[in-house]
């Protein structure tokens, strides 16, 4: 019929339009009602791209977090050495995190989360093959720690000093210049450097 709309073209729209809904209001507080009429779907029309919201929601993890992980895959297989790889992995998380408008909120309300169940599958279907690529990274350069907690840590040294906002603004010692994501970055990177290095050489 002249005038539809493709159905890969409606799917994409519904994933579009939804990242900012659950961006700003987390899983609890969307309704698929909402997400049919930012679509200017109705309800029914929305269940057949999608049966459920966790359906709905964790492909719409999948499609905000798919772009960047094309980008920190090619950061962590750039041809250097492993430091420069975790160093490019590193500004790049950081830069998407700072540059994206729903991406870092997003992340916060898949972190914060509780239901086990939803997170493992977000785990499997959508984080789950850049952790390993951090993780075997890391274990190159550090054999003698674990590479899964030395993972986590990477993660958690980017995200929460994003995470804190206006509170961090408010500490001592706060400059504006440290919200930059290149500054973050060399902070982070030189931070790991000299940690996992120590740790290294105490044990060697």
């Amino acid at each position: 019929m002249a005038g539809t709309i493709p159905k890969k073209r409606t799917r994409e729209l519904i994933l579009e339009l939804s990242v900012p809904f659950f961006a700003k209001h987390g899983y609890n507080g969307v309704s698929m009602r909402d997400i049919a009429a930012a679509a200017g779907l109705t309800p029914a029309a929305l269940y057949y791209h999608f049966p459920d919201k966790e359906q709905l929601y964790i492909n719409v993890v999948a499609h905000e977090f798919s772009g960047k992980a094309v980008a920190l895959t090619i950061a962590l297989n750039s041809p250097e050495t492993a430091w420069e790889w975790l160093k490019k992995f590193i500004e790049t998380l950081a830069n998407l995190a700072t540059t994206d408008e729903y991406f870092l909120p997003l992340m916060q309300r898949v972190r914060l989360d509780s239901n086990a169940a939803r997170q493992h599958k977000l785990a499997e279907y959508v984080f789950k093959d850049i952790f390993i690529a951090v993780h075997n990274l890391v274990s190159e350069l550090n054999l003698r720690d674990d590479a899964h907690m030395l993972s986590m840590s990477i993660f958690g040294l980017i995200f929460f000093p994003l995470e804190m906002g206006a509170i961090r603004m408010s500490m001592p010692g706060y400059r504006p210049e440290q919200t930059d994501p290149t500054v973050l970055a060399r902070h982070v990177v030189d931070f790991l450097h000299t940690g996992i290095k120590g740790i290294a050489g105490e044990k060697s």
